[in-house]
């Protein structure tokens, strides 16, 4: 007597997980990236270098924006110098190891500069970068 042995079912690939994965991988890229896109003040100007990269972002790097006149913008906020001495502090209070990048206008002065450089060293921020652009 002869005996059928049982065939294995066949394996199916689910696709609504893979799908729901991709999708939700998409939404959360396209929200950082527009959360990016907004730390980046439209009305500074960043110097030229030939040495300039494209702008690559660390994680949770804060760009302090310093406009032609002066002003401090950190997220589209304009802050004094003491709101963002303490606006740092707090910040470093949590993560001690805060980077920094400055986008100062090409039309600010050394002093400007300087005086912002003050502000993150008094608040403890040791890890500080420069933003520049590729001359066109």
């Amino acid at each position: 007597m002869k005996f059928k042995s049982p065939k294995p079912p066949e394996s199916v690939i689910q696709l609504a997980p893979m799908i729901d994965i991709v999708f939700l991988l998409l939404i959360f890229f396209l929200v950082t990236w527009q959360f990016s896109r907004s730390e980046q003040d439209s009305k500074v100007k960043v110097p030229t270098s030939s040495q300039g990269k494209e702008e690559t972002r660390a994680i949770s790097e804060i760009n302090v924006n310093i406009r032609q006149t002066g002003e401090l913008v950190i997220n589209g906020e304009i802050l004094t110098e003491q709101e963002l001495l303490t606006k740092l502090r707090a910040i470093v209070e949590v993560y001690q190891n805060q980077p920094v990048r400055l986008r100062g206008d090409g039309e600010i002065t050394y002093q400007t500069l300087m005086g912002v450089i003050d502000i993150c060293q008094e608040a403890g921020i040791w890890n500080i970068s420069f933003a520049t652009r590729r001359p066109n």
